[in-house]
């Protein structure tokens, strides 16, 4: 399974995709396969720098193709400009998500942070010192950004991945519902009898 996970912000939108082998959460190997971040400059107007990232991360998700895309939940914080910004580039996420068909995940910094280091409470330094760990790295992913998206790919595939195929099975079911249910709708209209004209 491959995960895009996004860390969402107006100023920095940390992005790492992490990909996963093996079966069961105890035997599965897991790998970095890109990690970044969409910077805009706060000079810049808002829908501008909305636009960067949303191609930013049209890019992202046309390169990496992931299976689903798991995102940081948003929390309000004594900040409200952060926040708006914050959740202005979640929903970015989420249409460009909905757009492709692709599932997507929610968790919150302290699941991610207890999946990584077994605490919910953990700083920011001893999550991207295990993320670092965990995937093998040579050097610490910088900024802090990018370390907390691949701490929220890992987040997804040791805690959400079993989620995310249910509600991805839901969905098709639904799908498929729908379309046996036009299917019918169109066989009983093809067989009403047709009036003629007067």
């Amino acid at each position: 399974m491959r995960v895009l996970a996004v860390d969402p912000g107006l100023t920095r939108c940390g992005l790492g995709v992490v990909e996963s082998s093996g079966a069961g959460a105890a035997g599965r190997r897991v790998r970095m396969v890109a990690v970044g971040v969409v910077r805009t400059p706060s000079e810049h107007p808002v829908p501008e720098r909305l636009l960067a990232v949303a191609e930013g991360l049209e890019s992202w998700l046309d390169e990496h193709s992931p299976d689903v895309v798991a995102v940081e939940r948003v929390f309000a914080q004594a900040n409200v400009r952060s926040v708006m910004g914050t959740a202005q580039a979640a929903g970015l996420v989420l249409v460009a998500a909905a757009r492709r068909g692709l599932p997507v995940a929610m968790h919150t910094p302290s699941e991610v942070k207890a999946a990584v280091t077994g605490s919910g409470r953990a700083d920011k330094e001893q999550v991207t010192a295990m993320v670092t760990r965990i995937l093998g790295l040579d050097a610490p992913p910088r900024p802090a950004d990018a370390a907390d998206a691949l701490a929220l790919a890992l987040c997804h595939l040791w805690r959400g991945a079993g989620t995310t195929r249910l509600e991805a099975a839901a969905h098709s079911a639904l799908v498929t519902g729908r379309r046996n249910a036009y299917a019918e709708a169109a066989r009983a209209a093809a067989r009403r009898p047709v009036g003629r004209a007067r």
